[in-house]
């Protein structure tokens, strides 16, 4: 299979919207930037896997170890913590996971960061360039809690371990809640399964205020400490975005990293490095900004009605 997953006018196509992407930016003085796609330190969430290599040379005879980023989040930030104001970037990030029809080990993410914005003005210039990418509808707006009740008839915030078993088993996921004991598993199972594939059908959804334990970078909401200024962003099936009130205390970052790891030890997977430089970078005192990261293989796959992700990649990874 030497031919490309993608036609040839789906990849012009796709050069297109990278085109017209930058233009939304430079029209808002977000100006882009590049970071390493190789990192001396790796993740600590316990859902992501990392890709690893070694480096081997001049002061590095004993080998390096480096990691392919899941995100260029941790450089972004240093970036902003060094005075760069907003700023923009499109990478290709790695995930050692599933090869999917939404799912590719190599994707292309579009981030950026707005010193001085909250989550909800992040969300109002993510949805104009989702309006503007894909000639939809204005989005709708839920909270977490408020999806979740509306589609599953109980409060997320407030439901036990047990209640969450009894739900999970009853919409048809016996197998796992039998064995499942952690609340924010069976939360994120049965918001998947039951609440993401009913939202967002017409018009792009925003879902905000997640559970503060599954935000791990995001503040706290200081009016209800059960939920964090993280959001999300959902259509046709798809989840295009994942962004954040960025959490810019060092101390609680480096603890939640911390519990992670603790997370990871219990679990029987390896514990990683904590970033150091990213952590002093907020020792050094990021300003208040928020930060989005958007699956673009996904929106190209919207723009251009394509069932899989190989649809709009030149070689997916079974051609790469």
């Amino acid at each position: 299979m030497w031919q490309p997953s993608a036609s040839i006018d789906t990849l012009k196509q796709r050069a297109s919207m990278l085109a017209q992407v930058r233009a939304f930016f430079t029209e808002r003085g977000v100006w882009e930037v590049e970071t390493p796609i190789l990192s001396q330190a790796g993740v600590s969430d316990v859902h992501l896997r990392t890709f690893e290599t070694t480096f081997v040379g001049p002061r590095y005879a004993h080998g390096l170890p480096l990691f392919l980023h899941t995100s260029p989040e941790y450089a972004m930030k240093r970036l902003v913590t060094a005075g760069s104001g907003a700023i923009f970037q499109i990478c290709k990030v790695f995930r050692n996971e599933e090869a999917s029809s939404r799912h590719n080990p190599e994707f292309t993410m579009l981030e950026w960061y707005r010193p001085g914005f909250d989550a909800f003005a992040l969300m109002a210039e993510l949805e104009a360039l989702i309006i503007d990418l894909l000639k939809c509808g204005k989005a709708e707006y839920l909270s977490y809690q408020t999806a979740f009740n509306m589609h599953l008839g109980v409060c997320p915030l407030t439901a036990d371990v047990a209640t969450l078993k009894r739900l999970a088993s009853d919409k048809g996921y016996a197998d796992i809640a039998e064995i499942e004991d952690d609340k924010d598993t069976l939360l994120q199972l049965l918001f998947c399964m039951e609440v993401e594939t009913q939202i967002g059908q017409e018009v792009p959804c925003f879902v905000y205020d997640f559970p503060a334990s599954q935000a791990a970078l995001a503040r706290v909401n200081p009016e209800d400490t059960r939920v964090a200024s993280r959001f999300e962003l959902y259509f046709r099936g798809l989840e295009l975005a994942n962004g954040f009130d960025e959490l810019t205390d060092a101390t609680e970052q480096k603890a939640r990293f911390e519990r992670d790891n603790a997370q990871r030890q219990a679990m029987d997977l390896p514990s990683v490095d904590i970033d150091t430089r990213f952590i002093a970078a907020l020792e050094a005192g990021m300003p208040d900004c928020a930060g989005v990261a958007v699956g673009l293989d996904r929106v190209m796959m919207l723009a251009f009605n394509k069932p899989t992700i190989a649809d709009v990649l030149s070689f997916d990874v079974t051609r790469a």
